[in-house]
């Protein structure tokens, strides 16, 4: 199917998205504004001199705010079995946004709390652009911790394992 115009309609533009296989990361922040977390897959490098990175967050939700707020966040990237933990910081924020971190063994950074076996990258905000719906915030990276593990994905509204290709 081709779909051509000025502007793409909504609908396909997000059945085209679903095509499209993203890491899965849990943004978190804490700081004077509090502590957040989401499941976000808009995720990617910016720059390596100097390193930073790029996280897009719906405009009007809490993680977005409690960022914004904060000036900080740390991005997670899940290994490949945390899809609960995926599912626990995905959706509507609870009333109580600790609720997000109960029952896990986290860390804490300077920058947001570190999940278990992620690999995670602490920045101090640089930029927030709003652009529509979102939140463009842009992070000077200023921690790594780098945990070794296959990374999980989303593609096609589900969740997937990586795997190289043999042959």
């Amino acid at each position: 199917m081709t779909v051509t115009g000025a502007v793409v309609d909504s609908d396909a533009f997000l059945a085209a998205m679903r095509q499209v296989a993203a890491t899965v990361t849990v943004v978190t922040t804490d700081g004077p504004a509090g502590r957040a977390g989401a499941t976000v897959s808009a995720f990617t490098s910016l720059s390596a001199d100097p390193p930073s990175v790029i996280v897009c967050l719906r405009a009007d939700s809490r993680i977005a705010r409690t960022v914004l707020d904060n000036r900080a966040f740390c991005v997670n990237v899940l290994p490949e079995d945390a899809v609960n933990v995926a599912r626990a910081f995905a959706g509507p924020s609870p009333d109580d946004p600790a609720d997000r971190f109960r029952d896990l063994e986290i860390a804490y950074g300077a920058h947001g709390p570190l999940l278990p076996r992620a690999t995670s990258f602490s920045c101090a905000l640089m930029e927030h652009v709003l652009h529509n719906t979102h939140a463009i915030c842009i992070g000077s990276v200023r921690a790594l911790a780098v945990a070794g593990e296959k990374p999980l994905t989303y593609l096609s509204g589900d969740y997937h394992r990586v795997r190289p290709h043999e042959g």
